[in-house]
């Protein structure tokens, strides 16, 4: 059976095509104003038998397209499992949550935390807060990880903080310790997060933000136990949710 695989967030759609449980293609676009229509171009590749949807536009796709869904927080543990047999926990730091949960075998979750009433921490924190410093995300990142010492961010919301670092840029502060302490912050939030769901090692980090290096580093130093990025590290969510319907 041939399964498409939808992971429907605020930043991106992430689609994955499995044949049994054999990723056979996977694709990746910006969710823009219209996720709907986004959603629509991988429907309409017609390489699948079975639709499954995740993500917050999940609703919106099983009403839309007539199909199944499952939480991320159940794809995510199937997602990471089936990547790395010895994954005992999950952090996914996306467009506008965070994840994070602890696994029992194969992917069994057995608690996890989920920040989604904010944007902190979040890529989309990023984002605003690489604008407000002048520079790309993956410049952003970068300086983070050529700064030696970090300034200390006191506020982790969006609004506040853009304030802050606007006004440290202003006096004169060097932008590439901005950066490193917005990243610290943002791992020092995560990693307490890690700690209330006792999360074990290995880690699987996926989603977006596991794809900037800085903060790669910083959870990697801070964390108890090893830490696995996945190579398509966005493509985990609807890896496992296309896994969950492949294995009904």
């Amino acid at each position: 059976m041939r399964v498409l695989g939808l992971d429907i967030g605020s930043r991106s759609i992430d689609a994955v095509w499995l044949d049994g449980d054999r990723i056979v293609d996977w694709a990746v676009a910006d969710s823009g104003h219209d996720p709907g229509s986004a959603s629509a171009a991988f429907v309409e590749r017609k390489a699948h038998d079975v639709i499954i949807a995740t993500g917050y536009g999940r609703h919106v796709a099983k009403e839309r397209f007539g199909c199944a869904a499952v939480t991320e927080i159940t794809a995510y543990g199937l997602g990471s499992a089936a990547l790395f047999p010895e994954a005992a926990s999950v952090l996914d730091i996306g467009g506008q949550d965070t994840k994070v949960i602890s696994l029992g075998q194969a992917g069994r979750v057995v608690d996890f935390e989920m920040n989604d009433k904010c944007a902190a921490g979040t890529g989309k924190f990023l984002e605003v807060m690489a604008r407000a410093l002048g520079f790309s995300l993956e410049d952003m990142a970068e300086k983070a990880r050529e700064a030696r010492a970090g300034i200390a961010i006191s506020s982790m919301c969006t609004v506040f903080a853009e304030s802050e670092v606007t006004g440290l840029v202003h006096r004169g502060e060097d932008r590439a310790r901005i950066a490193r302490g917005l990243h610290e912050a943002i791992a020092k939030r995560t990693l307490g997060s890690l700690k209330r769901v006792n999360a074990r090692g290995p880690l699987v980090f996926a989603g977006g933000v596991a794809k900037n290096p800085a903060m790669v580093d910083l959870i990697s130093s801070g964390f108890v136990g090893e830490v696995l990025v996945p190579d398509e590290a966005q493509i985990v969510g609807a890896y496992g949710a296309a896994l969950s319907a492949a294995r009904e």
